[in-house]
C-alpha cells in the first residue's frame, strides 16, 4: 500500500501533468467551431451523453459552410469514438478534447484527449468552439489540502476542518473547570490539585478526541494542525505526552486568539492564512534541507545531474526522485538501422542544435529519431517502474533555487551509498553524449 508521502507525491505528478495539459490545450486554435471540450461528472450515465451527441451530430449536419460542417461532424464522431471506449463513467469522471488544431507551421493537427482526472470533477459540460476550454480542470488544480483546527479554553474545545474555502465543525464540547479561588473552608493545597487533575483530564479528552478526528485508518487525514486558544491550553496539548505523535509532528502554528468557540475559529484561520498559503513553500524547503544535509554530511546517498541520476534510478537506488517543474532537458531515443542498437541522449537546447549529435561517431551512420520528449515528462510517465517517489519542485524557495542553480534542477536522495564516480560509464549506457550538468 502506498504510504501518506507516496499518495501526495503521485498527486503532485498529476497535478504538474494536468498544469502541462491546460497550457498545451490553451495555447491550441483552430479553424472554425470545431474544437469540443466534453466533461462528464461521476455519477452521469455513458448512454445519455451518447444521445446527446447524436442529437448535435443531428443539428451540426445543417451547418451551412460545408467546411465547417465537416470538422465540426469530424470532432463530434471522434468524441463518440473515444466514449465507445467507456462502459461506465469513471470514478472521477471523465474529460475529453478533440478536434483539429492549426500548429505554428499552419498545419492542420487532429488532437483527440480523453482521460479520468485524478480528482472528482462535478462539472457538467458540452462546448463546440473555436478554442478548448479548460476552466474546469483549473479548478481541480485548486488547493485540496487540508487542515485541522483545535480551539482550546477554559470553557471548552472546538474541533475544526478546514478545505480550500469552506470550513466545517467536527465536534465541540463544553468543560467546567474551577477557578483558580478556592471555597471558603477548603485546604488550598487541595483545591489546587483537584485544579490540576480536572485540568489535566480536560487536556486528556482534547488529546483523544483529536485522535478520533484527525487519524483515519492509522493515517492523519489532514496535512497540518492549527491550535488556538486564549489560554496556555494549547501549548499545554501541544507539549502533552498524551497528544498522538503523529499528531503532534502535523502542528503548523499555535495561535492565540481572543475568544473560544466558532468565533475563535474564524480568528484562528485568519491568524494562520500565511503559514496554511505557505505549506507547499514549506514542504518543499523541508525536501531540499534534507537533500543538502545528505551533501553537508557526506553520506554519498545523494545524487545530481542527469547522469548520475538516471544511473541511480537504473540501479533502483533513488528513494526520492527531486526535479524542477521547469527541467529544459530533452530525452531523444534514437535507432542505428545498420546495427539494430537503440541509443538515449538526454540534451540541453544548446546541445540540440548540434546535430552531429545525431550520427554514429564510429560508423558515421544517421541516427533515426524514434522518439523525442521533455525528460521530466517521460520522468512523471514511468518514475514508478524504477521504485521511487518524485517530487516537481519550483525555484521559489532559496533552497529551491539553489538547487536548480547548483545541482542543474534535478537529483535524488539514495537509499544507500553510491560511489557514481567508480562506476564505469560503459556500465549503463546511456549514450556517450549525454547532458552531463
Amino acid at each position: 500500500m502506498a504510504s501518506n508521502g507516496e499518495e501526495a507525491s503521485d498527486k503532485n505528478v498529476e497535478r504538474w501533468k494536468i498544469k502541462k495539459l491546460i497550457k498545451s490545450l490553451e495555447a491550441a486554435r483552430g479553424n472554425g467551431t470545431s474544437m469540443i471540450s466534453l466533461i462528464v461528472p461521476p455519477k452521469d450515465q455513458i448512454s445519455r451523453v451518447a444521445k446527446m451527441l447524436a442529437d448535435e451530430y443531428g443539428t451540426a449536419s445543417n451547418i451551412k459552410s460545408r467546411v465547417n460542417r465537416l470538422s465540426v461532424l469530424g470532432a463530434i464522431t471522434s468524441v463518440q469514438q473515444r466514449l465507445k471506449l467507456y462502459s461506465k463513467v469513471p470514478t472521477n469522471g471523465l474529460v475529453v478534447y478533440c478536434g483539429t488544431i492549426v500548429t505554428d507551421e499552419g498545419k492542420e493537427k487532429k488532437v483527440n484527449i480523453d482521460f479520468e482526472p485524478f480528482k472528482p470533477i462535478n462539472t457538467s459540460l458540452y462546448l463546440c468552439d473555436n478554442k478548448f476550454h479548460t476552466e474546469a480542470l483549473n479548478a481541480l488544480l485548486a488547493d485540496d489540502n487540508k487542515f485541522g483546527f483545535i480551539v482550546m479554553d477554559g470553557n471548552g474545545s472546538l474541533f475544526g476542518i478546514l478545505c480550500g474555502n469552506s470550513r466545517e465543525v467536527l465536534h465541540k464540547f463544553t468543560v467546567d473547570l474551577p477557578k483558580k479561588h478556592g471555597r471558603g473552608g477548603q485546604s488550598a493545597l487541595r483545591f489546587a490539585r483537584l485544579r490540576m487533575e480536572k485540568r489535566h483530564n480536560y487536556v486528556r479528552k482534547v488529546a483523544e478526541t483529536a485522535v478520533q478526528l484527525f487519524i483515519s485508518n492509522d493515517k492523519v487525514n489532514v496535512t497540518g494542525l492549527i491550535l488556538a486558544g486564549s489560554a496556555d491550553f494549547k501549548t499545554e496539548l501541544s507539549q502533552s505526552d498524551m497528544f498522538d505523535p503523529r499528531l503532534q509532528a502535523k502542528i503548523l502554528k499555535l495561535v492565540d486568539v481572543s475568544y473560544g468557540g466558532e468565533n475563535g475559529f474564524n480568528q484562528a484561520i485568519e491568524l494562520s492564512a500565511e503559514v496554511l498559503s505557505n505549506v507547499k513553500f514549506i514542504q518543499e524547503k523541508k525536501l531540499i534541507g534534507r537533500y543538502f544535509d545528505e551533501i553537508s554530511q557526506d553520506t554519498g546517498k545523494y545524487c545530481f545531474g542527469v547522469d548520475d541520476t538516471l544511473r541511480g534510478l537504473e540501479l533502483g537506488a533513488v528513494e526520492t526522485l527531486i526535479v524542477w517543474e521547469n527541467l529544459d532537458v530533452t530525452r531523444f531515443s534514437l535507432i542505428n538501422h545498420s546495427t539494430e542498437e537503440e541509443r538515449i541522449l538526454h540534451l540541453s537546447p544548446d546541445q540540440e542544435k548540434d546535430k552531429t549529435q545525431f550520427v554514429d561517431k564510429e560508423t558515421g551512420v544517421e541516427l533515426e529519431l524514434q522518439e523525442k520528449m521533455p525528460l521530466l515528462e517521460w520522468l512523471a510517465n514511468n518514475y514508478k517502474k524504477f521504485g521511487t517517489t518524485l517530487e516537481i519542485i519550483t525555484d521559489r524557495s532559496q533552497e529551491g533555487s539553489q538547487f536548480c542553480r547548483g545541482f542543474g534542477g534535478i537529483g535524488g536522495i539514495l537509499r544507500y551509498r553510491v560511489d557514481f564516480q567508480s562506476m564505469e560509464t560503459d556500465d549503463i549506457d546511456f549514450g556517450d553524449d549525454d547532458y552531463d550538468l
